[in-house]
């Protein structure tokens, strides 16, 4: 069976990160992108890959998406040097303004220290919350996609095209244009 050069994996309670996952897939064509949802395939299947894309969404406050949690510890189990891996999440910037992304923080901190090199960093602005684990050091940029579907869902299909063509150039999959 041959494999798309990428690996996206998700995991999704509320149908959100899937939708936005099929987004993404559309987005950068259906022979680019195997989908994965965590709670039916093992998260080892990232291995087979050299470009990744995961996406999880962050609950309540600050919490990981439970099929996240039912395969965190697997996660330090896998040697992700050499990986390229760019993350999107989402969260309620409203609803929860003191923990908004958290989870794709968690999950970028526990991929860099599996070696995966990370990619897909995104700007702030435009976004309103009170904080978030999933800011680069200098607070400058969320360490992925930031979506909010409950409160700015007129804002994602539009962040997930600059994003998709971001990534593409960072995974070195298209060529740069003058």
């Amino acid at each position: 069976m041959s494999r798309a050069p990428i690996g996206l994996f998700y995991g999704s309670s509320t149908c959100y990160t899937e939708m936005a996952s099929e987004k993404i897939r559309q987005l950068l064509g259906e022979a680019l992108v195997d989908m994965h949802n965590v709670a039916d395939d093992p998260i080892a299947n990232c291995l087979y890959y050299d470009f990744l894309i995961m996406g999880i969404p962050t609950w309540d406050y600050g919490e990981l998406q439970e099929d996240w949690e039912e395969i965190w510890d697997e996660l330090d189990e896998l040697d992700l040097s050499g990986k390229r891996i760019a993350l999107f999440g989402l969260g309620d910037q409203v609803g929860y303004p003191e923990w908004f992304l958290d989870a794709m923080g968690f999950l970028h901190h526990k991929l860099k220290n599996r070696g995966a090199t990370l990619v897909g960093y995104w700007p702030n602005q435009g976004y309103e919350y009170d904080g978030s684990k999933a800011l680069t050091e200098d607070e400058s940029q969320f360490v992925g996609l930031a979506l909010d579907d409950e409160n700015q869902f007129d804002e994602t299909d539009a962040r997930i095209a600059a994003w998709c063509a971001q990534i593409l150039r960072e995974f070195g999959l298209t060529e740069e244009q003058p």
